[in-house]
């Protein structure tokens, strides 16, 4: 049963790497198109997001700490992201800001949370 999570852990992580690094030949390989526009960034959140669902099915020993792990990470590099397409000026709608805020906040909120986890478990 920990091969196949592990497994699939490592699938689903690898598979949002690829997305984030390069989503144009993920989706060349996987569907034989090119991305262009707007469906780049689409498909790198998508990225970041089964990236995250490969580090919350990570086998570990204590649980209860991977969930706000893999959310902390998927927040921390989703602000990252929608802050970086935001600074390019490309693109940019009405929501974008007010997301890397609401982001960044729950980054901050897990963070705080996660590290606490980490001292209760050493305790």
């Amino acid at each position: 049963m920990k091969k196949m999570l592990l497994l699939a852990a490592v699938v689903e992580a690898a598979t949002g790497l690829a997305l984030m690094v390069a989503p144009s030949l993920v989706a060349r390989l996987l569907l034989g198109v090119e991305l262009t526009g707007v469906s780049i960034p689409v498909a790198r959140v998508a990225g970041i997001g089964l990236f995250s669902l490969g580090l919350a099915c990570w086998p570990v020993k204590q649980t209860s700490r991977t969930a706000p792990r893999a959310l902390l990470i998927y927040n921390m590099l989703i602000t990252l992201y929608l802050g970086y397409i935001g600074l390019k000026g490309e693109l940019v709608g009405l929501l974008l800001w007010p997301a890397v805020v609401l982001h960044a906040v729950l980054t901050v909120l897990l963070g705080k949370m996660w590290f606490k986890l980490q001292e209760d478990t050493r305790a």
